[in-house]
C-alpha cells in the first residue's frame, strides 16, 4: 500500500483537490491499494474557495506516515504562509517526499524549503493579485520559473498552476510508482496528450 498526502487549508481551490485527491483515486484502480489522505491544521471541515466544503480525514498531530505529500494551492495560501502550525509540519516532513501545487509552493518557500532551490508555481496573476505567484515565489529567494514540474535532487518539487496539478500529481505517482504507471494513468485519466504538450510547453 502506498499513501499520498494531500494537505488542505481553508481556501484551498477546489481544482487542486480534483487534480490531486482525483487523479489518486482514478490511479487506484490500476495501482491497488494506492490511497490519497487528505490532513488539514485539524481533522473535519475545510472550507475551500467558491464555498465548497470537504473533509480533512486527518490533523497535523495524527497525520499517518504517507510516501510523498503535496501540499495543494488556493487564495488562502497567503494565510497558510503566516500560519505557524502549518509551517511546522511542513518543516517536519522530508523534502525529497514533499511536493507542491500551484501556490502551494508560496506555502513551502515560506516554511524556508525553496530557499536558493529551483521552483514553479502559477505563472499569471489573477484578478486582484498585484504579482503573479512565480515572481513572488523570486522574492523569497527561490529560483522560480514557469514550468511544467521542477523537481530538483532532494526535492521538494512543485508544479505549476491551476490544471497542471494533474501533471505534479501524475509526477508524484511516477516517482512511487514507475513511469509506465504514470502514464497509464494518464491515458485512463483521458490526460496523456495534455501531459505531454505541458511538458513541450513549458518544460
Amino acid at each position: 500500500m502506498s499513501q499520498i498526502g494531500v494537505i488542505l487549508y481553508d481556501g484551498v481551490e477546489p481544482i487542486d483537490i480534483g487534480g490531486t485527491v482525483g487523479v489518486i483515486s482514478m490511479a487506484s484502480r490500476l495501482v491497488p491499494g494506492l490511497a490519497a489522505v487528505t490532513v488539514a491544521r485539524e481533522a473535519g471541515p475545510v472550507r475551500c474557495a467558491g464555498g465548497l466544503t470537504v473533509l480533512a480525514a486527518h490533523g497535523f498531530d495524527d497525520a499517518p506516515e504517507c510516501d510523498a505529500w503535496i501540499v495543494s494551492g488556493g487564495p488562502g495560501w497567503r494565510a497558510q504562509a503566516e500560519d505557524a502550525a502549518m509551517l511546522g509540519f511542513l518543516r517536519r516532513l522530508d523534502p525529497a517526499r514533499l511536493a507542491s501545487v500551484c501556490t502551494g509552493a508560496l506555502i513551502l518557500g515560506a516554511a524556508g524549503l525553496l530557499e536558493g532551490r529551483p521552483a514553479t508555481t502559477r505563472r499569471h496573476a489573477s484578478p486582484g493579485e498585484e504579482a503573479s505567484p512565480v515572481a513572488l515565489l523570486a522574492r523569497m529567494g527561490v529560483e522560480a520559473r514557469p514550468a511544467q514540474i521542477v523537481d530538483p535532487p532532494g526535492g521538494p518539487a512543485t508544479g505549476g498552476g491551476v490544471s497542471l496539478a494533474h501533471d505534479l500529481t501524475l509526477h508524484v505517482i511516477g516517482r512511487l510508482h514507475g513511469l509506465a504507471v504514470r502514464d497509464a494513468v494518464a491515458r485512463l485519466i483521458e490526460y496523456d496528450r495534455a501531459f505531454v504538450a505541458n511538458r513541450a510547453a513549458l518544460g
